[in-house]
């Protein structure tokens, strides 16, 4: 996997990487503004199977807030996420709030780089694969990089928080 950065992807997700010595890809295509799902596009216009990307979303959890990176083919289960971190309730983040903490826009939210540090939790199907796509911090701009890797960038602890 490259370590490069081109000039026209460079973001705050991709910079952390390189900062932290861990190696990535980055896959660039064309946004259509009229997309529903951002993920499920990534994975179509990449041609790589949905189970490989990752979609970031920000809760609530008892006041603080949390990141859960699933599948884009399945739906975060709040419970789940707020049992993952000993927590009781979990509800999704206002998406302004989402915005302001990560310093990304909807739908290009990136686990990575985020202006605040936050508890991240992934869900432990990306361990079966040997790499997974997350937003590169921009619609239309993705990331390949080994579960593990993802983990490091983003002290991340796996858990079972997905549902179909």
């Amino acid at each position: 996997m490259a370590k490069r950065v081109e000039g026209s992807v460079g973001t705050p997700a991709t910079v952390a990487l390189v900062r932290a010595g861990i190696p990535f890809t980055p896959h660039a295509y064309v946004h259509d503004a009229s997309s529903s799902s951002f993920g499920l596009e990534a994975a179509e216009k990449l041609d790589v199977d949905a189970g490989r990307v990752f979609k970031t979303l920000l809760t609530d959890v008892d006041g603080r807030l949390v990141v859960g990176v699933v599948p884009v083919t399945g739906q975060l289960d709040l419970k789940a996420l707020a049992a993952a971190v000993g927590a009781k309730r979990a509800v999704m983040a206002d998406p302004s709030l989402a915005e302001r903490k990560t310093g990304y826009v909807v739908g290009g939210i990136s686990p990575i780089g985020q202006k605040s540090t936050l508890t991240t939790v992934v869900d432990e199907t990306a361990l079966a694969f040997d790499t997974v796509f997350v937003s590169g911090g921009r619609r239309g701009f993705d990331i390949e990089l080994t579960p593990a890797d993802l983990a490091r960038a983003t002290r991340a602890v796996f858990a079972a928080i997905a549902r179909p």
